[in-house]
């Protein structure tokens, strides 16, 4: 199965890192595919987006200034799948990305997805003080996986802290 291709341009204001595509992203090339995914209601509850968007419109929001992204381009059933080398070679690949394409935040959509990146285990919700890349704000937000606990309301909570940070320019 093939990697999905990334949305990116230079100069975004969101740039969204997953941990690696579901089997669904795979078969139809498009983001945060798969039907239990929740990535595009949290958008839309926290206020990044006006309405709720599909997977199929995962391009269009880069006219919004939103690209996406993912740590490791194999498409697998689940995280646990991705072999420490194919994080290894990905996180070399996302700095020269972030560092290229330079969007005001990378969001890593998951806690796990910025460990791998970061090399750091201590990982709290939110802005990071020491970003891996220097000048790029380097947000931590929970996984949108179907198969995390917490509630969306919860989860939309912590992508508005972006939208609020962002916003404010700090």
């Amino acid at each position: 199965m093939n990697p999905i291709p990334d949305h990116l341009t230079r100069g975004l204001k969101i740039l969204f890192i997953g941990f690696n595509p579901s089997i669904r992203s795979g078969e139809t090339g498009h983001h945060y595919a798969n039907p239990t995914n929740r990535f595009w209601t949290i958008l839309y509850k926290s206020g990044l987006t006006d309405r709720k968007y599909t997977s199929e419109e995962d391009a269009h929001l880069l006219k919004m200034g939103y690209g996406f992204t993912n740590i490791v381009p194999r498409p697998t059933r689940n995280a646990q799948e991705i072999t420490p080398e194919e994080y290894r070679s990905g996180r070399e690949e996302l700095i020269r990305k972030i560092s290229f394409y330079r969007p005001k935040a990378a969001c890593f959509v998951g806690k796990g997805v910025y460990q791998q990146y970061s090399m750091r285990r201590e990982v709290p919700w939110g802005a990071q003080e020491q970003p891996v890349v220097p000048g790029i704000i380097e947000f931590v937000a929970p996984s949108s996986s179907g198969l995390v606990r917490m509630k969306v309301e919860e989860i939309a909570l912590i992508y508005r802290q972006l939208k609020t940070y962002l916003s404010s320019g700090s």
